[in-house]
């Protein structure tokens, strides 16, 4: 098993899950503002995941997301000034302003797509796991879904084709514990998560998903294990969204109570806290990274708010295979 090493991963995973933070949290205000169109998730207060997850992956591994798929995409390399323009539809952006919050894609990062249908990047994922085996590249892929994706009929599919085929894939579901906002408790009659993986065969561990050293070691065991021959795990990773389920949500569904309790147990707070003690970390220097990556944030959205809206000459390119887009002319 790889070990979160706080000397080597500590400061990385640190800087990363706060420069995801700053980045999320201006969504709704840019939403607020008018500069986004339709719907935007932030996964503010899920950043453990998103970093532990990839920060065991190789650029060659792919992943495939959600509606809340900011952190991942951000997770597995991608620039957040391209990522900020693709949200507020640009044309700098990584889809040409094509795809949006919701439907981000990086081909040379492996980011398969973010996905505003529950559970689609499920199948995506195993498909691709699929293709890595079948050119035995050694990679894998990841799927990340939420706790309402885990009842969509897809996983049962997915789950029980990569035990049978023995595929290179991690399932990954971030239970925040709502389902935009219906309770995980109320729509889940068994609410051990691990259960369904196990079910099939599965490999499945729970972890506690606001802690980015624990997601780590779980995430290089599954990824070993995928790389290795011996096929699928799946991670249940609880965690909790403090924003609403997307910008302007009332959140009447949950109290003020409960958000602090969550916010009391803060990924971020809790990784800079054991740097400072181990001595790898000042709070000074804390305190100075964290102005850094306003700064840093602020260009990437300076940059996203400079670049120019898509021409609408450009609004068939990338939609039709280049066979038809040439019939269509």
């Amino acid at each position: 098993m790889t070990t979160f090493d706080l000397t080597e991963h500590g400061l990385p995973a640190l800087e990363l899950m706060a420069r995801i933070r700053e980045f999320e949290r201006r969504m709704p205000l840019l939403s607020e503002e008018g500069l986004i169109r339709g719907s935007t998730h932030p996964s503010v207060g899920m950043e453990a995941v998103a970093v532990g997850v990839s920060m065991t992956l190789d650029a060659k591994d792919a992943i495939a997301s959600n509606h809340r798929g900011h952190a991942h995409t951000l997770a597995k390399g991608a620039d957040f000034g391209r990522t900020m323009a693709e949200i507020l539809g640009r044309a700098d952006g990584y889809c040409g302003g094509k795809g949006g919050s919701m439907h981000i894609g990086v081909k040379e990062l492996g980011v398969l797509g973010t996905n505003g249908i529950v559970g689609a990047g499920i199948g995506l994922a195993t498909g691709s796991a699929l293709a890595a085996k079948t050119l035995g590249d050694g990679s894998v892929a990841v799927a990340y879904f939420g706790d309402g994706a885990a009842n969509q009929g897809v996983l049962a599919e997915a789950f029980n084709l990569a035990a049978i085929w023995n595929l290179p894939v991690i399932f990954v579901c971030e239970n925040n514990h709502y389902a935009q906002s219906a309770s995980f408790e109320q729509m889940t009659a068994q609410t051990d998560l691990t259960q369904r993986g196990i079910a099939y065969g599965v490999p499945s561990v729970d972890v506690n998903g606001m802690d980015v050293a624990e997601v780590y070691e779980a995430s290089a065991a599954a990824v070993a294990r995928a790389r290795a021959g011996e096929g699928p795990t799946f991670i249940v990773a609880d965690t909790y969204r403090y924003l609403g389920h997307m910008a302007g949500d009332t959140e009447i569904y949950r109290s003020a109570e409960e958000v602090q309790q969550w916010r009391d147990r803060d990924p971020i707070a809790k990784i800079a806290a054991r740097l400072i003690d181990a001595g790898v970390l000042t709070q000074e220097q804390f305190e100075q990274l964290e102005l850094d990556i306003v700064a840093d944030v602020d260009a990437a959205e300076q940059f996203a708010r400079s670049s120019p809206f898509p021409e609408v000459a450009t609004a068939f390119v990338d939609v039709y295979a280049a066979q038809t887009q040439e019939a269509i002319r």
